[in-house]
Parts: C-alpha cells; structure tokens; sequence
C-alpha cells in the first residue's frame, strides 16, 4: 500500500512572544482550507510486541544519521477556518541545529500572504528573518524557546524536526497499524498518545525546557500521534496533534503538525546570526 506523502507547495521579551503568537495566529484569517485523508492500513504479520521502546529511540535514531532534510505543515483550525503553513529545509541532528523556509497561506484572492519567513533552530532559540512587524529586512529576532507556552512546538508555524522526535520520549502506550510506505521507503506505522511531561523529563538537555514550557502552556500535555518509522528506527514522518489557548475570543486552537523526514545524510551547515545582526527593538502587534 502506499502512503501518500507531504505535499511540497504550499524586540524581544514578552512584546516579541506575543508578536509571534499573534503572528501565527493571525494566519487564520487569511484563507481557509481543509484536508483529508484517505489512508488505510493493511496489519502486518510482523508485529513488534511492544512499540514503546521503539518510539523513545526514535530521536536517538536521528543522531546516528546524522543529518537529513524535512518539509513540514501545520494545519491550524478555530473558528470554523482552517489555514495551512508550509516549510521546506534541512535538519543537523547532531548539532540540534535546522533551517527553514516557512511560507505563509495565500490571501482569499489567491496572493502569497509575504515573503517567506526564514527560521534558525537551535537549542533553546529560535531566529527569524523577514518576520515583518517594523523588523527591518535584514535583521533577525531571536526567541528564547523555553519562554514560550508551546516551546515553539507551534510559535514559528513549523515544528522543530528533532524536537517532533522528541515528543515521542513521552509515548506512555501505542499502537501497531501496519506496514506501510513514505516515498518510495518501507516503514511501520504506529498510532498512540504522548505525555509531554514526560516527554520532557526524557528529552535532551537541548529541548527539555522547551517541552516542559510546551507541557504547561497546552491545553492538555497529552499529544495524540501517528508516526512512520523506517527499518532503522528513523523517522520518515511524524503526525502531532496539539491544542492550546488561541487568547481571548479566539478559543482553543486545534493545530495538526506534519514533519517528513528524508535523504538522510545530506550535508548541512547552519550558521547563527551574529549578535549586530539580530534586531534588538521594539516588534509590532499583530
């Protein structure tokens, strides 16, 4: 059977972590959309007695290899709307370092809402060029991953890759579906719930924080997941469902996170900013 795969189009202190938050949330007002999926699984006669321990090795299985690119959706819905935000990029796994091209959704008129948004992982930080808000073109903002309620699991329209592997330390019980296939690769899907609370107490010292503050600022610390895993335990793609407070008059957010794994290997060398090149001002509400 095969598996369809991601489609490939598609200041600072608390006045920044609002800003992005309202940024992100903003996109929901820009287009709506949907999805659907059509996936059925066929079970296996193979079937692993246990996939828990499968699952908490599933980041580990991503340092081994080092490094790969990811493409990445996330489906935000409240309110009867629903946007998606694409991005497209490479992860270094060893390093916990990523880049990202995020694209916002297209306006009801079907033009691109900006530029794409380029986004730097690391440990504890995220930074973001062409963020808008008054940031000038050629400055970066620099977020402290820890100081926000999701632990950037949603903040920057993207899930940090090694991170999404991460969640999965957290798996408590899960199910076996079947063989299954991601682009031409051979996988195991499995279903289950994750605790990010635990998922956090596990985590690497890189992203424990930023779990612990996901595992608070939630709705719910519970995650429901699917995830593919390839024959060497790696991820191929990950499926998150999060929720959490939109703020006042938005309600809860309901937000589905894709991440696709793949050409594992592939060389990637992620500079930070430097300091003068980060912008230390005031960000614009949005």
């Amino acid at each position: 059977m095969r598996r369809r795969e991601l489609g490939r189009t598609g200041g600072t202190g608390g006045t920044a972590v609002a800003g992005l938050m309202a940024g992100v949330c903003a996109c929901l007002a820009l287009a709506a959309g949907g999805c659907t999926d059509g996936r059925s699984a066929v079970a296996d006669d193979a079937r692993p007695a246990d996939p828990v321990p499968a699952l908490h090795r599933a980041a580990e299985a991503l340092v081994e290899a080092g490094s790969s690119k990811a493409r990445t959706s996330m489906e935000m819905a409240t309110g009867g709307t629903r946007v998606t935000i694409h991005g497209e990029g490479v992860y270094d796994y060893t390093r916990q370092r990523g880049e990202l091209r995020v694209r916002l959704p297209r306006d009801p008129a079907g033009h691109s809402a900006r530029a794409p948004i380029t986004e730097l992982l690391a440990p504890g930080a995220l930074f973001m060029k062409n963020r808008g808000a008054g940031v000038p073109a050629d400055k970066w903002v620099r977020v402290e991953t820890a100081g926000l309620s999701d632990g950037n699991l949603v903040t920057g329209g993207a899930t940090d890759p090694f991170a999404a592997a991460e969640v999965l330390r957290g798996a408590r019980s899960a199910t076996y579906v079947g063989r299954d296939e991601v682009g031409g690769t051979a996988v195991r899907h499995y279903r289950g719930t994750a605790d990010l609370t635990l998922a956090a107490r596990h985590a690497s010292e890189g992203g424990r924080q930023a779990l612990a503050a996901a595992a608070k600022g939630f709705a719910s610390p519970e995650v429901p997941f699917e995830v593919f895993l390839d024959e060497a335990g790696r991820v191929r793609k990950v499926e998150h469902r999060f929720s959490f407070f939109g703020g006042r008059d938005r309600g809860t957010v309901a937000v589905a996170s894709t991440t696709l794994l793949y050409d594992f290997g592939t060389p990637v060398d992620v500079r930070l900013p430097k300091r003068a090149d980060i912008y230390a001002g005031k960000i614009a509400e949005q």
